[in-house]
């Protein structure tokens, strides 16, 4: 049994009731059996693949708190740091009722080579809890997010974990956890990024993960003839990646026609109005009926279904496994060129295996929406230099990072004899810089 399948069956074991980050492992190490095969001697030896898959440590935690009428309610709380080989750890905080310790860790795992991609110091780590946003008070949340923050505020720090923004989690959410831990740690430091502007946040940050999506598909297409003026664009997801994914798109010369969230789907043939969608999601909260109702050209349709949209772009931009294999075959029979994924793993691994197959230009997760973790990253370098730069300064160092990630991942995957195998190269490309750091650090 090679070393590869050896890790693959006791991380299956060990872990059998977290079939997400099964997912995420088997296939990042998959992806990694020409690399392993090249040291698989001197891998196996200091047991890179256990300790890379194996977390650093992991907290789960009680969070109580009082709603608006006066009921204490309880939820979980979840933190893991999963590898620190290259710079303190870092990644977003989750608030959505579908999370549990196996979510957290696969998308933590998947955080290590998607920092490292960044070229950024930034290891890996995520967290969040099964607290569900919608619906509830300022009141309410605030009242979370202080529970929250005062048991995560013994584990984080501006030097040893960073947590970010993520599903649920926005600049209000990031505004009362950074009030709480300032309150509890008695010190003003770079601890939490998706700050709010006037104490310490980084303009682009909102727009980060949807521009940076759009630069790395942008440079795709250049090098490989083509360009994203007058392409067809359909988007999943309504929430901050695939707004700002939208309106760059549409920035590019492009036509964005779809967009989702959990109910239901809208078709928009005249293209997606960003500021309508921005003024439903964003400052109503509201489902996108609302957006059909105020938009003549849009159709709206329960489930899901944005998939079977005829298109020559496919960004995922909504949540884990949404892509799955019968939307994969209807996207290549509509002549679908290219697939971005803006959101974490959310093309199922039969999924991505078809479009692969059948010549669709695939780019995962890990490298496509790096560009909000890269942008978190310089967030923490500002705080560093207590220094503020302009919008255009971070937005050409973020299209600078991402097309730097399109090559490397590009690079990695020619040199192991898989040209256009985008996934493995950027798992390789990741996998690299972090075991290097790790075997330079000895045993620990």
């Amino acid at each position: 049994m090679s070393y590869v399948d050896e890790v693959l069956e006791l991380v299956k074991k060990k872990n059998a009731s977290e079939p997400e980050f099964i997912q995420a492992v088997t296939e990042v190490l998959n992806s990694l059996r020409p690399v392993v095969e090249a040291n698989e001697e001197l891998y196996k030896k200091n047991a890179i693949l256990e300790r890379i898959t194996e977390p650093d440590r992991q907290f789960m935690f009680r969070v109580p708190w009082v709603d608006d009428k006066g009921q204490v309610q309880v939820n979980r709380g979840f933190r893991v740091q999963f590898n620190n080989a290259i710079g303190p750890y870092k990644g977003g905080l989750r608030l959505h009722p579908s999370v549990n310790l196996g979510i957290i860790k696969f998308l933590g795992f998947e955080q290590i080579f998607k920092n490292s991609l960044t070229s950024l110091p930034i290891g890996g780590g995520k967290g969040g809890s099964d607290f569900d946003p919608k619906g509830k008070s300022d009141r309410e949340i605030m009242a979370f997010c202080q529970s929250f923050m005062t048991e995560l505020s013994k584990y984080i720090g501006a030097d040893v974990d960073v947590p970010a923004g993520d599903i649920g989690t926005g600049a209000r959410e990031i505004g009362f956890m950074f009030g709480q831990y300032k309150r509890i740690r008695g010190t003003f430091e770079g601890v939490l990024t998706g700050k709010g502007l006037t104490y310490g946040g980084s303009l682009a940050r909102t727009e980060a993960t949807g521009y940076g999506l759009l630069y790395l598909t942008q440079e795709l297409m250049k090098c490989h003839g083509e360009s994203m003026e007058g392409k067809t664009v359909v988007v999943s997801g309504a929430g901050n990646v695939a707004i700002y994914a939208t309106q760059k798109a549409q920035q590019m010369g492009a036509k964005v026609v779809t967009c989702s969230d959990s109910t239901g789907w809208i078709y928009d043939s005249e293209g997606i109005d960003v500021a309508l969608l921005k003024e439903v999601k964003e400052v109503k909260r509201a489902r996108l009926t609302e957006y059909a109702a105020a938009r003549p050209s849009a159709e709206y349709h329960e489930g899901r279904g944005v998939w079977q949209i005829k298109c020559d772009i496919a960004l995922p931009c909504a949540t884990q496994n949404e892509l799955l294999l019968e939307d994969a075959k209807q996207l290549v029979a509509n002549g679908c060129k290219c697939v971005c994924e803006g959101a974490n793993m959310p093309t199922t691994i039969d999924a991505t295996e078809y479009l692969q197959q059948n010549g669709v230009w695939f780019v995962g997760g890990k490298a496509a929406n790096a560009g909000g973790v890269a942008t978190s990253a310089l967030e923490m370098s500002q705080n560093s230099e207590r220094l503020s730069w302009s919008f255009e300064e971070v937005d050409a160092k973020l299209q600078n990072i991402m097309v730097n990630i399109y090559h490397n991942i590009d690079d990695a995957a020619k040199r192991y004899g898989m040209e256009g195998n985008y996934v493995a190269g950027a798992n390789i490309a990741g996998f690299e810089k972090v075991v290097n750091a790790m075997l330079a650090q000895g045993v620990c």
